[in-house]
């Protein structure tokens, strides 16, 4: 299965100039591999500038978030319809900071992946545990009702389309990140859960690592039958870091 590396956690960061010049980058460098989707999710305003410059050219643009509803008056949102526009084909739902901070549910990760299904965007669907859930021995638990939850009523069409990214919450900007046998356990955990939908369709899906990825850890990740790629987060901010990790696949 070819790894997919997300450019996922961009957040505040990305003016359009910084934009700009990381992609430039990106474009001029190696960030080509035969093995490898790379896909980058910069913040709503450089998406349309991603997408002049991304033309063309093997990097795939992704959002980092986007509405639950079409077109109704929910001021400050973005749509789907809105997406489509600048050229998004991919976008993150559920990332544990938007969990944290805008206390979204796996209710409303699942509606936002049923609107990305219907508008033909591919959705990454973010779950994981805090550093107190694993460390209390739940961290099977409180994976499994999130995956249960953001993929309650899919088909096993609707999950062909979709993309599982495992990112523990512990392990996010803090410079820890689960060894790579640690990581696999709940990896082969996600996908032996998503069985119950379709069990051929769970052996293709999908499931990235997300968690203080970076370049001297990308490799041994990967390697893990159940790790199919990684969503990077602050590694993806220096263009030399990211296009050793997509190396790395």
């Amino acid at each position: 299965m070819p790894r997919t590396i997300v450019a996922g956690n961009w957040k505040m960061n990305g003016t359009i100039p910084e934009t700009r010049e990381l992609l430039s980058a990106l474009l001029n460098g190696p960030s080509r591999s035969e093995r490898a989707e790379v896909v980058v999710c910069p913040p709503y305003p450089s998406l349309y500038v991603a997408d002049e410059m991304l033309a063309g050219s093997h990097i795939r643009l992704g959002a980092q978030d986007m509405s639950a509803h079409e077109k109704v008056a929910y001021t400050g949102e973005v749509s789907a319809a809105m997406l489509l526009t600048v050229g998004v084909s991919w976008v993150i739902l559920g990332h544990s900071e938007r969990r944290q901070y805008h206390a979204e549910t796996d209710q409303l990760v699942n509606a936002k992946a049923r609107l990305a299904f219907s508008s033909g965007l591919t959705p990454i669907l973010c779950i994981g545990e805090t550093l107190e859930q694993r460390e209390a021995g739940q961290t099977e638990q409180v994976v499994g009702t999130q995956i249960d939850g953001v993929t309650a009523g899919f088909s096993p069409e609707d999950l062909s389309r979709c993309v599982i990214a495992y990112e523990p919450v512990w392990a996010i900007g803090t410079g820890r990140t689960a060894t790579p046998e640690t990581a696999q356990e709940v990896h082969a955990f996600i996908r032996d859960r998503l069985k119950a939908i379709d069990a051929a369709v769970a052996k293709e899906v999908p499931i990235l690592y997300g968690g203080s990825v970076k370049p001297g850890n990308a490799r041994d990740l990967m390697a893990q039958p159940d790790i199919n790629g990684v969503l990077v987060g602050g590694a993806s901010l220096v263009a030399d870091d990211f296009m050793a990790i997509i190396q790395a696949a």
